[in-house]
């Protein structure tokens, strides 16, 4: 079985990349080649996308290619294996739109332009093979894959004097958390004679794992915890974004985070039901301390990107609140907290990835992101700061913008269970209003500084990325059964599995 789409799609940059590094000349060169490729990728996921059939079972994956024995290893086999499903499609659409919106966002870069390209469309090919791979050997290789290309980024053309310290520092809490997930997957592997995650969920089910599964448990939750993050495994997180370039922020934020939180749903709650529905009260409260803890140290910054960077945190523990609707009401699973989550996952990506984005076309015409030293911007920078706002609203969850359909469905979903708690979290978007409004407000109005006289608004080249962004937000805040109907046939059995657990416990 090969449909041959998600291999094209997973690949694709990747020899975009290569074709750069061997055999593209010239800085004008490289960036239309770079600019083709990412827009081939965008117009592939949107049709990777529409192909899902929301009518062919919640169960069903679809688009599969597979080589049983892609590494024929007697005691070792592995597999190539890529499917969607409805979890999985969305992020492969919002990889696309983040990709494409990430190298034109980097049309201004000038140092050592061709491997600048082909680090980045090598980080879009590892990420998408993360979200398609069905292979839990495989997903690893994505998983790892990664952190090269964001290292690189991070370390070269990143912000002095400390990027290198925060790229190291961001490598050396992913790769702990990668170790504990490695040592988890080959118990799995040892145990079941397979590393398929199609079939491991009913494997471990049926027992017979090495060590004890709450233990197996807890070694991948580990790595997906460092990567959402949640607190207080949080920390490499604002070093990593306030040093980072521009496109390395969108990456980061839209979907490197992602990665983490699709962890927990794809291999955590699908593979370990009971553990999950058994820590939900731990979920429940560490999504608020993120929620909380992001928003209060947001309130805090005076930089631009460092202020994104925590807000991520507070808004990453909406996903993880949401996570927490496991255990159901009176036994009774619902999705509409777990596809809170996911949908957050998407809005986020969308929403914070056009923060970034505008942050640093901002800091390249002002060549500072402290926001005092900013202010009566928006004559000068219309167009910028139309979209600032609306992404400031987005954030703090204005109704008609897809902030709002995530987090109203992660509050619907959690309050029966966890009421209190959700109470306390739902504070957060007050603080979110706060920080948001009072940037907008320092940055782009009020008083004007006479050293910024000379600033322009950004260029129609720039506006493109912005304007997908845009779109990508108000399509899913007007319309968001576009997005959420395909996530809940991916939560589904998610959910029944679960129910099961539950059941179990309450019997």
């Amino acid at each position: 079985m090969f449909s041959g789409w998600l291999t094209t799609i997973v690949f694709l940059p990747l020899a975009g990349a290569i074709i750069i590094a061997l055999f593209v000349r010239g800085d004008k060169n490289v960036r239309w080649f770079a600019g083709i490729i990412s827009l081939a990728e965008l117009v592939l996921s949107i049709a990777v996308f529409a192909q899902y059939d929301l009518g062919a079972g919640a169960d069903q994956f679809q688009l599969v290619d597979k080589i049983e024995d892609w590494i024929p290893v007697e005691s070792f086999k592995v597999q190539y294996f890529l499917a969607i499903d409805g979890l999985s499609a969305p992020m492969v659409l919002l990889t696309g739109i983040l990709g494409m919106v990430s190298v034109f966002a980097s049309w201004s870069v000038k140092e050592r332009l061709p491997e600048y390209f082909m680090w980045l469309l090598i980080l879009q090919s590892a990420v998408m093979g993360v979200f398609t791979s069905m292979d839990f050997f495989l997903f690893f290789i994505f998983w790892e894959l990664e952190l090269i290309p964001m290292f690189f980024l991070i370390s070269i053309w990143g912000s002095k004097p400390n990027r290198e310290y925060s790229a190291m520092k961001f490598l050396i809490f992913t790769l702990l958390g990668s170790a504990f997930m490695l040592v988890g997957i080959l118990v799995l592997f040892f145990s079941f004679d397979t590393f398929d995650m199609t079939l491991l969920p009913d494997a471990i089910s049926r027992g017979g794992i090495l060590l004890p599964a709450s233990l197996v448990f807890t070694m991948i939750f580990i790595a997906f915890a460092v990567k959402l993050p949640i607190w207080p495994l949080h920390s490499w997180l604002p070093d990593a974004h306030t040093d980072a370039p521009t496109a390395a922020s969108v990456m980061l934020a839209g979907v490197l985070l992602k990665m983490g939180a699709y962890g927990m749903l794809r291999i955590s709650a699908t593979m370990f039901p009971e553990v999950m529905a058994g820590i939900a009260w731990l979920l429940a409260s560490v999504g608020v301390i993120n929620i909380l803890y992001g928003a209060a140290i947001v309130l805090r910054q005076t930089d631009l990107k460092r202020l994104i960077a925590f807000s991520s945190i507070s808004h990453m523990g909406f996903v993880v609140l949401g996570l927490s609707a496991v255990v159901g009401v009176n036994g009774q699973v619902s999705t509409v907290g777990i596809t809170g989550a996911a949908l957050q996952m998407f809005t986020h990506g969308t929403i914070t990835g056009l923060l970034f984005l505008l942050a640093g076309f901002i800091y390249e015409r002002t060549h500072t992101r402290h926001i005092p030293h900013l202010g009566g911007l928006a004559t000068r920078m219309p167009m910028l700061t139309g979209a600032l706002v609306l992404a400031g609203l987005a954030s703090l969850g204005l109704p008609s913008t897809s902030g709002f359909v995530s987090e109203i469905h992660v509050f619907l979903g959690v309050f029966p269970v966890w009421s209190w708690l959700t109470a306390v979290g739902a504070f957060g978007v007050v603080l979110t209003a706060g920080y948001i409004l009072w940037m907008i407000q320092r940055a782009m109005f009020g008083p004007e500084n006479q050293h910024l006289n000379n600033v322009s608004d950004a260029t129609v080249m720039e506006m493109v990325p912005v304007a997908v962004m845009v779109a990508a937000i108000m399509v899913v805040g007007i319309y968001p059964a576009i997005i959420a109907d395909v996530f809940t046939t991916g939560i589904q059995p998610i959910v029944d599995s679960l129910q099961i657990a539950v059941t179990a416990n309450l019997q």
